[in-house]
């Protein structure tokens, strides 16, 4: 660094200077990557959008409100979940299905595989954990989507009640990218009643009951049926633990390689 002592004194505040801008930048840059990742360990970086439909959510401008998300479809799915609509977005805290924190449905599956109803609760920041739900799903083959693709909210809230349907969703386009599906799933009696007036199911299962879809069979031959489950809201007066229950015979049932239920 002498030979700095020996250049003319422009030249010599100008090299100073770049070495000290050249520093701050870099001190800069760590802080940046150190605050990112505690950020990101923390929970508090933006949720992933993969999963939104940004068109829909881009014509819900009037009373008609669209699909928020894309169907979620894993190829090797034998469960296809098929709700009624999402709730409205200022109620989520993920980006994916069953997003109120207030739902136990992330609670029951964390249950039912893992022995802990916290298992995909970020209890801290009081979200969901969308990368392991996501992973998971994958993993395990269950599907998600909804039985409305259109609707109106006839009130300020989240029930199924006040749902009206203005476009139904094409089950049979959706089962089509299902080539291994066992069954779909419901968990509320607008889904139920939508399903089974597509489907021509002549009678309604009972909640915890399950009775096959006429002429529907998968790649594999097998005739898939509707099962009918406890709803995960807490509006349901049914304990957590016999929620748990039902699904975990639903799941036993269902996802395992030697069962058949047609």
């Amino acid at each position: 660094m002498f030979f700095l002592l020996f250049l003319p004194n422009g030249l010599f505040l100008f090299v100073c200077l770049q070495t000290i801008l050249s520093f701050f930048d870099n001190y800069f840059l760590i802080i940046i990557k150190k605050h990112y990742l505690c950020r990101r360990k923390e929970g508090s970086i933006p949720m992933t959008t993969a999963y939104l439909n940004k068109e829909n959510i881009a014509r819900s401008t009037g009373e008609v409100e669209y699909h928020p998300l894309r169907p979620f479809l894993p190829e090797n799915a034998r469960v296809l979940f098929l709700g009624s609509f999402p709730p409205q977005r200022k109620r989520w805290c993920m980006n994916f299905y069953y997003p109120n924190f207030l739902n136990d449905h992330w609670r029951i599956e964390g249950q039912v595989f893992f022995n802990d109803r916290n298992y995909f609760v970020d209890t801290e920041n009081k979200r969901f954990r969308i990368e392991p739900i996501v992973d998971f799903c994958q993993t395990k083959g269950i599907a998600f989507y909804d039985t409305a693709t259109a609707v109106r909210r006839l009130k300020d809230n989240a029930s199924d009640k006040f749902l009206e349907v203005e476009e139904t969703t094409n089950i049979a386009a959706l089962l089509h990218q299902l080539p291994h599906c066992r069954a779909i799933v419901t968990t509320g009696k607008k889904a139920t009643d939508t399903i089974c007036a597509a489907l021509s199911i002549p009678v309604k299962p009972k909640t915890g009951c399950h009775t096959i879809i006429p002429h529907t069979y998968n790649n594999d031959g097998k005739q898939l049926i509707l099962y009918r489950l406890p709803s995960s809201s807490r509006a349901y007066p049914l304990a957590f633990e016999k929620k748990a229950a039902a699904y975990r015979q639903m799941f036993d049932m269902l996802l395992t390689t030697s069962s058949d239920c047609g």
